[in-house]
């Protein structure tokens, strides 16, 4: 099979200094340090420079007079157990000895309110501190949309309050989550717990390109903002409609149903509308980040996937991690075939060889690979650039050789 290497120019913006951005940002809010212990939320999903984000938010509090510590925020993911959610934010280069401040991890909470979908909680260790920053991306979530989507609220509802809140927001009817996020992020604010948030946006090449610290006042109107000028970086694919897409890895690094909703155009929700665009036929997923510990929720989202993605994943993550969500589809094992040469003949085989593309994962969009028929189109595309010489599309041991 030859294919085209395509360039797309997404939205490059990389701070030059983030930790010197994290220091200057805060500072607005240098009179309400709390004096005490101030937990820092961290979650799971790949941000660029967090352990320099997270190290400057402790040195910053420190030189305030703060005593920081971390507080891994992941709501159900690796597990749903204390042990399995610090080992995942040790992973991402968060530890006691990087960050030089300690790491306290717990699934206990503490019961802040009650809303229509149930109680609201949040993490022991964050009720008790003096105070606590919330950081995280604001990005457009996968199963809704709404004004505020994944960001600092949602690190509110969810990450910080385990399970159990989890549990509560997911109960929610999808068509009124946006709603109840928002109404169970205002019953966490109520309790004078949050002394501010750091919302973090990334440029198309997943870089870290802005940094805004709120005041607890402005997190709710302020995300929905940030949100906006998410979208000004967000990358897409630069068609509307594909027969094949193989992509080469999933995970929870890459997005919180392993592959991005909002890039490939399903959300895998029962009674609840799809998105229109892009219009995909087939997807095939090839195999799954090891740093996604074995969670392969959103590998039913895939038509495809391989033995080896297959046999990484970890049944009881992900069940836990679904089952939080009630979304059952998105953890169903697709058709599996025994490796990537096996999986590309016999899609190809059936449904022909057009309109084709390859991407490494639904994250890092500035590089992909299409086939001949696409390349016309591509080329009159704004943002893309179309290699003219073809490659062949290679295999050592049935491993496709796109990515290296």
């Amino acid at each position: 099979m030859h294919l085209f290497k395509v360039h797309q120019q997404l939205v490059s913006n990389p701070l030059a200094d983030v930790a010197g951005e994290v220091w200057a940002q805060l500072h607005r809010l240098k009179d309400s340090v709390p004096q005490g212990d101030v937990a820092i939320t961290v979650g799971s999903r790949g941000i660029a420079a967090l352990p320099v984000i997270v190290r400057a938010c402790g040195d910053w509090l420190k030189a305030h007079g703060a005593r920081p510590f971390i507080v891994p925020a992941m709501g159900s993911h690796n597990g749903a157990t204390a042990a399995g959610q610090q080992n995942m934010i040790e992973s991402l280069g968060i530890t006691e000895s990087a960050m030089d401040m300690p790491i306290r991890s717990s699934m206990e909470v503490v019961q802040l309110a009650e809303v229509p979908s149930g109680p609201v909680f949040m993490d022991r260790y964050c009720y008790e501190a003096a105070g606590v920053l919330v950081l995280n991306r604001v990005k457009l979530h996968t199963c809704f949309s709404g004004p505020v989507q994944s960001g600092l609220t949602k690190m509110m509802v969810v990450g910080m309050g385990k399970i159990r809140s989890a549990q509560t927001f997911h109960s929610t009817p999808t068509h009124q989550m946006k709603d109840m996020l928002l109404e169970m992020g205002q019953a966490v604010l109520n309790t004078n717990k949050i002394f501010a948030g750091l919302a973090i946006l990334e440029d198309g090449f997943d870089e870290t390109a802005e940094l805004h610290a709120l005041a607890p006042n402005e997190i709710l109107h302020r995300e929905a903002e940030l949100l906006q000028r998410h979208r000004h970086y967000f990358p897409e694919l630069p068609v509307e409609h594909l027969n094949v897409l193989i992509i080469d890895e999933i995970g929870k690094t890459f997005s919180g149903t392993g592959m991005d909703t909002n890039v490939i155009g399903r959300r895998g929700i029962s009674s609840y509308e799809d998105l229109q665009r892009p219009r995909i036929k087939t997807i095939a997923a090839l195999s799954l980040v090891p740093e996604s510990q074995g969670n392969a929720i959103g590998v039913g989202l895939a038509d495809f996937i391989t033995q080896k993605l297959r046999n990484d994943i970890n049944e009881h993550k992900t069940l836990i991690n679904v089952l939080t969500t009630g979304d059952m589809d998105r953890a169903k094992i697709p058709a599996t075939l025994k490796d990537d040469q096996t999986l590309i003949n016999l899609v190809a085989e059936r449904f022909g060889i057009s309109r084709w593309m390859f991407i490494p994962n639904t994250l890092h969009l500035d590089q992909l690979y299409v086939t001949e028929d696409l390349c016309d189109e591509l080329s009159r595309h704004r943002i893309c650039r179309v290699e003219s010489s073809p490659h062949e599309l290679k295999f050592i041991d049935g491993r496709s050789q796109l990515w290296g």
